[in-house]
């Protein structure tokens, strides 16, 4: 049976996979540190805010770039796994998207608690090679199969706009999908995805739902999770002196 102790109003119970971008065009400064990075926290956040919002979601993470699709880690719900199969991305090559959101489906598939709704949550840093037609057709497979998609756009977001609309509207029911577009800006990936739907959002709610995480910062119970309210916390005062010493020197 369920543990005892778990919140009512429980988040959706989900199984997640989060495709990495870490194709060449990731080594980019134009967001800092670098596109890599900035977009490794953000799954770092993703993955912290997932298995926060149900002890019972599992997350897994592949990179879609290099000779093939590498699965680093099926879905787990042991957020300290997730954690430590991230400094094993390497950079290098071009990313296949269309594979490694194909790829993602295959890995929900095999989840071990059927119960869990299947999210694919897709990092695109990089210009899509897949065409409209063909994101189309993997828009409905995802849909017909129950998988809600998460896309989030950063490094080529007017060029790869329209693709992504495409997949997204192919794909989205109920708006359970989201798009975040994130343009190069003195915002860390990280910092606009806190205020996102992707993160903060399972089904209509906040985390926890209306009761469970409204009254804290993040959502996240700092008695609970000291350390991640703490990360989180210091990300954010970092992005605040930053956007102080770039006001006035914003982007044109």
């Amino acid at each position: 049976g369920r543990p005892a102790g778990l919140p009512r109003r429980a988040m959706p119970l989900e199984a997640v996979m989060v495709c990495m971008d870490n194709s060449d065009f990731t080594r980019n400064g134009d967001y800092a540190p670098t596109r890599f990075e900035s977009q490794t926290d953000a799954v770092n956040l993703v993955c912290g805010a997932k298995t926060q919002q149900n002890p019972e979601n599992s997350v897994g993470i592949l990179a879609t770039a290099g000779d093939r699709v590498d699965v680093l880690i099926t879905p787990t719900t042991d957020l300290g796994k997730i954690v430590a199969a991230l400094p094993k991305v390497t950079i290098g090559g071009m990313s296949d998207m269309l594979r490694g959101i194909q790829t993602a489906q295959l890995a929900l598939k095999h989840r071990q608690n059927k119960n869990q709704k299947q999210r694919i949550v897709a990092f695109v840093g990089s210009p899509i090679a897949a065409t409209e037609k063909e994101l189309e057709t993997l828009g409905k497979n995802l849909k017909k199969n129950n998988v809600s998609l998460d896309l989030i756009s950063f490094g080529e977001v007017e060029e790869n706009s329209a693709k992504l609309e495409k997949l997204l509207n192919a794909v989205n029911s109920n708006d359970s999908s989201h798009i975040v577009e994130i343009p190069v800006g003195p915002k860390l990936l990280s910092d606009v995805l806190l205020s996102s739907r992707i993160v903060n959002d399972g089904e209509g709610g906040g985390f926890g739902g209306a009761g469970g995480g409204e009254g804290f910062e993040f959502g996240i119970n700092p008695a609970e999770d000291p350390e991640l309210a703490m990360a989180l916390r210091i990300s954010m005062e970092e992005e605040r002196a930053r956007q102080q010493q770039t006001e006035g020197g914003a982007a044109p």
